[in-house]
């Protein structure tokens, strides 16, 4: 990432404007079937259950769909977040949506008893579980069909937002299928010349730029000499703007930019620097993960048949790995925050399902009273703390048992048309289909 520090934040800002003006084209849709044996806790889900008038929406069917992921954030992430950032009795936003679940997380890998993210993403977009480093294929390396194509061929717009490269494995499962999450050039391609997202915002153009010709994000950067172009099939922002998106690079060129298609990358690889504490960790994205979502909404709220929107905070899963509690923390605030705005859109548009999930658990993280007797690791695995729990004079310490995934289930949250079909226990598959089923 460059050490250029952020212009300004007013993407979140100019869409709260947008919001309280009451200019984001409203609900529109109607129809749909109605399943009332599948209708789950349907008593408690206010965001189905009310306003059934309103606009004339249907509430089983969604016109617009958010998905917000935080990569690698099982259950202990989630309340290690919490409890530094709300206390014992606070709630965070992503968990004050009216359902919620838990999903499994396992893939179809031969080997491998535990997920990647790839496979994880490829189950939430295809309903189809596979092999850890595919993406948008089955275990066979057939390409099946992704809820943002589904999307697109119903007249939607579309768009992905993350915090790693855009062309990384989970936004990439949503809009590519390629049989190595790798082959970041190849999905990068496979965007633009097929899935063609309307918003694709986030890290990476070291892969849209061919090897030797660096683009706004200069080569062998001072934070992480060994980032440069890279690509593999020419030069692939040319094309996205030869194809009618707007370029950006930076928080000034997307505030101001406009039109009905949208390409900003904003680092060379992540939008920020993964590592152990204090040794070149950062976490200081050139655009905070709220000003893409808004600037996504934005754009793609526009479109009189709807969206669908996928959100990942990479940060959460990257700095687990290296067992820096302080950065994950602060990266899933940043998810929490933009969890908020979704609500707030989701508020003002009742046709709309926002979801929080995790695609797996990282680190092996563990909640822990502060014992200076207790330490069992060291290095990236020695305890992290300890770190305050507000509105009390209580402390916690953070424990690492790895520097990989975990096999766990991960927490879901839901809220508007369908969110009733993703509560209580979950396949990561069924995921898929509450969406794609609320999209009809």
């Amino acid at each position: 990432m460059s050490a250029r520090t952020t212009a300004r934040r007013a993407g979140a800002a100019a869409f709260a404007g947008l919001i309280a003006a009451g200019t984001v084209v409203g609900a529109t849709a109607t129809g749909g079937d109605r399943d009332g044996n599948d209708h789950r806790n349907a008593s408690t889900s206010t965001s189905t259950s009310r306003h059934d008038h309103h606009h004339g929406w249907h509430k089983d069917r969604a016109r617009n769909v958010i998905i917000l992921q935080g990569d690698g954030m099982g259950l202990a992430a989630r309340e290690l977040i919490r409890l530094t950032t709300e206390g014992k009795d606070g709630r965070l936003a992503m968990d004050s949506l009216a359902e919620a679940g838990w999903t499994t997380t396992d893939s179809a890998d031969p080997d491998d008893a535990v997920t990647d993210s790839a496979a994880a993403a490829t189950a939430f977009a295809t309903g189809v579980r596979t092999y850890n480093g595919a993406v948008g294929v089955d275990a066979d390396g057939t390409p099946v069909p992704t809820l943002l194509e589904d999307a697109r061929a119903a007249g939607k717009a579309t768009g992905l937002v993350s915090t790693a490269q855009i062309t990384d494995a989970s936004p990439a499962a949503f809009g590519a299928h390629v049989t190595d999450r790798y082959d970041q050039s190849e999905i990068a391609r496979q965007y633009l010349e097929s899935s063609r997202p309307d918003v694709l915002l986030g890290g990476g153009e070291d892969w849209w730029r061919p090897a030797g010709d660096p683009g706004a994000w200069p080569d062998n950067p001072a934070e992480d000499p060994d980032e440069q172009s890279k690509g593999t099939e020419g030069d692939l922002v040319a094309r996205a703007q030869q194809l009618g998106y707007t370029y950006v690079s930076d928080a000034e060129g997307l505030a101001d930019a406009h039109g009905r298609r949208l390409l900003g990358l904003f680092a060379n690889e992540e939008m920020f620097q993964q590592a152990n504490e204090g040794e070149g960790d950062v976490y200081s994205p050139e655009v905070p993960l709220v000003d893409m979502t808004a600037k996504a909404l934005d754009v793609l709220s526009r479109d009189r048949d709807g969206f669908f929107l996928f959100v990942e905070e990479e940060a959460i899963d990257e700095f687990a790995h290296q067992g820096n509690a302080t950065r994950t923390i602060q990266a899933g605030r940043s998810l929490d925050e933009t969890v908020a705005l979704a609500l707030e859109f989701q508020n003002k548009h009742r046709d709309t399902l926002v979801l929080v999930v995790g695609d797996h658990a990282t680190g092996g993280l563990a909640i822990e009273n502060v014992d200076p007797d207790d330490e069992s690791g060291s290095g990236s695995t020695a305890e992290d703390g300890p770190f305050p729990i507000p509105g009390s004079d209580l402390e916690l310490t953070v424990d690492w048992t790895t520097g990989g995934h975990t096999g766990e289930a991960t927490p879901i949250t839901a809220q508007g048309p369908g969110a009733q079909r993703l509560s209580g226990p979950q396949r990561n598959t069924d995921v898929h289909d509450a969406v794609q089923r609320a999209m009809r």
